[in-house]
């Protein structure tokens, strides 16, 4: 069976051949390193390492290419109101320089990446690294007549959307069907609808955040840099282009859009994950729910925020309940447990991969079908168990081969601590005993039952577990003294 993958541009399943025999070039969004990590971020990071894990382990090659953004708007802004005991400034020594607060949230990514076992790219560049790049694309731009200065003295340069016939392609939108583009100001403008490719240097702008241009000194647009980087380092055309579903309009279709009026093929593929819901409503700080990568690893273990960050289709809603991680962490422990019995350790390297079954192989084929995927994982942990149970060990170890090898594909074996958990075996205990009665406190209260929540609340208070209600939940720390 083919490996089928859905494409945005087509809105369709389509075979997936790369552009070159067994090499497969992909290119995926990053962060723009304004903040922490949200839990959307690694939702994406995750899936697009399960799609590299699952390219791997048929054999590609895969050169893959995630970008850092780390000059925009935001990130100006952010420096502005930021403040740093590690940065003093001679101008204003309660300002964080742009590239300090972007390098310090970049290093903050990392971190959650590494936590989750996400296997670092190949390439991952930063937008500041390739103006050069960017100039050279700006240009060809201007010369085949799709861009052009602003019409005012600002320095800005656009790309003129009426002037490419194809712009709307990705997202099937009909240009007369568009709002303006609010990244720069309209005045300079053939079209509002135009979109910047290079923003002169403002006013109270840093002059670090600014670099020398044909068009006078400035700094990049956001859409302008993933098109210059992702064909300097994969090429004029590759095989995949991916990112968040929220991205697709208008970052997506604009990086589309010049980049085919520059003379690029582009993207072959165009694969968006879905977004991250929490008891299926939008995730909004206004509405207090919110649950950040660094509250789920509070919660749980990293083996077992991957697996719930993983488990849904790449491309559908992954919803947050306040019992997901625990249901997850039991999904894991029934694995783990498995491989114990059988003898076989759940982050133990064997010499050579077990093959896996057909059910994964066709799930995973399918469009990175990972809930099928890990149907065929379970039910091969269910086969094994019975074989232990029935003395058949030679059968139960192939059977725990097969779910390592499933683990390995999924990322959970390369999560740090994927195996035994975290801390002392009796911390790891405490841990779990602890979060699930917080998962039945929540649920009491779900239900309105808040005398059997409160219980809960002082059972736990009685021992010496303290409790802190917040709108991302429930924490627990243990009382001093």
């Amino acid at each position: 069976m083919a490996l089928r993958l859905y494409d945005t541009r087509t809105a369709s399943v389509r075979d997936f051949e790369p552009l070159i025999p067994g090499r497969v070039s992909l290119y995926y969004c990053g962060a723009t390193v304004q903040g922490r990590p949200h839990v959307g971020h690694v939702r994406s990071a995750v899936a697009f390492d399960i799609l590299t894990r699952w390219l791997q382990h048929r054999g590609f090659d895969v050169l893959s290419v995630r970008n850092v953004t780390d000059i925009d708007d935001k990130i100006l802004e952010k420096s502005l109101r930021s403040f740093n005991a590690d940065f003093d400034t001679s101008e204003d020594p309660a300002q964080e320089p742009w590239f300090a607060l972007a390098y310090r949230f970049e290093h903050a990514f990392h971190v959650a990446y590494d936590a989750l076992g996400v296997q670092r790219p190949r390439y991952e560049p930063r937008a500041t690294g390739h103006i050069t790049e960017m100039h050279a694309l700006i240009e060809r731009l201007i010369a085949a007549g799709h861009a052009y200065p602003a019409l005012d003295d600002s320095g800005d340069v656009y790309f003129d959307v009426l002037s490419w016939p194809h712009y709307g392609e990705l997202t099937r939108q009909q240009v007369d069907e568009l709002h303006a583009a609010p990244d720069a100001d309209p005045r300079g403008k053939r079209d509002p609808r135009d979109f910047a490719l290079w923003k002169g240097h403002k006013p109270g702008e840093p002059e670090t955040a600014s670099w020398d241009s044909p068009w006078g000194r400035g700094r990049p647009g956001w859409h302008l840099e993933c098109s210059a980087m992702a064909t300097k380092y994969l090429g004029a055309q590759f095989d995949i282009h991916g990112g968040g579903l929220d991205l697709r309009f208008p970052h997506h279709e604009n990086e589309l859009a010049q980049s085919a009026a520059a003379g690029d093929g582009f993207a072959q593929f165009w694969l968006h994950n879905g977004m991250v819901t929490f008891e299926g409503e939008k995730m909004s700080k206004s509405l207090g729910n919110t649950v950040s990568p660094d509250r789920m690893l509070e919660i749980a273990r990293p083996v077992a925020v991957r697996y719930f960050l993983g488990q849904a289709h790449y491309r559908s809603p992954l919803d947050y309940k306040p019992t997901s991680l625990a249901e997850a962490e039991a999904a894991v422990e029934r694995i783990e447990t498995f491989l114990e019995r059988a003898g076989h350790s759940a982050t133990a390297e064997d010499e050579s991969e077990a093959a896996v079954p057909a059910a994964f192989v066709a799930a995973m084929d399918d469009d990175l079908n990972v809930p099928a995927a890990l149907a065929a994982l379970h039910e091969t942990v269910r086969s094994g168990n019975t074989d232990l149970d029935a003395g058949r060990r030679e059968a139960a170890a192939a059977r725990a081969g097969e779910v390592r090898t499933m683990m390995g594909v999924l990322g959970l074996s390369s999560v740090p601590d994927g195996g035994g958990g975290t801390g002392s075996p009796a911390a790891v205990a405490l841990g779990r005993l602890v979060d699930g009665l917080l998962v039945h406190r929540a649920e009491a209260k779900a239900q309105k039952d808040y005398t059997a929540a409160d219980r809960i609340r002082d059972q736990l208070t009685e021992v010496g577990v303290q409790i802190e209600d917040s709108p991302d939940g429930a924490r627990w720390t243990l009382r001093k003294g």
